[in-house]
């Protein structure tokens, strides 16, 4: 399961690169690469929203599987070398003061 989402996280990384990369930062963006047809389809307006909301959208993907990908690591468990559990270490005993005259 944690295979599936992570396939997933870094398929919603490179659409997020493709929406920012698309846009340009002083608002032109997608309408200004495409020229005209751009703006008879789609419209100038609501090509640049277009861009914004799936922006976000990916953004809520990827933060939110990540969290969800965490319900689904398990803790690693130690073993020793006879295939049982691993004693957990043990301190030192307690050495007492050196004996002053």
């Amino acid at each position: 399961m944690v295979a599936l989402i992570t396939i997933i996280i870094l398929l919603s990384c490179v659409v997020l690169a493709f929406f920012i990369l698309v846009q340009n930062p002083k608002g032109g963006g997608l309408s200004g690469s495409f020229g005209s047809i751009s703006s008879q389809v789609m419209g100038v307006k609501q090509s640049t929203d277009v861009m914004e909301k799936g922006t976000w959208t990916c953004i809520g993907i990827i933060g939110g599987l990540c969290v969800i990908s965490i319900m689904f690591f398990e803790k690693p468990k130690s073993f020793d070398k006879n295939g049982g559990k691993a004693q957990s270490s043990q301190s030192a005993p307690k050495q007492s003061a050196p004996k002053t005259k």
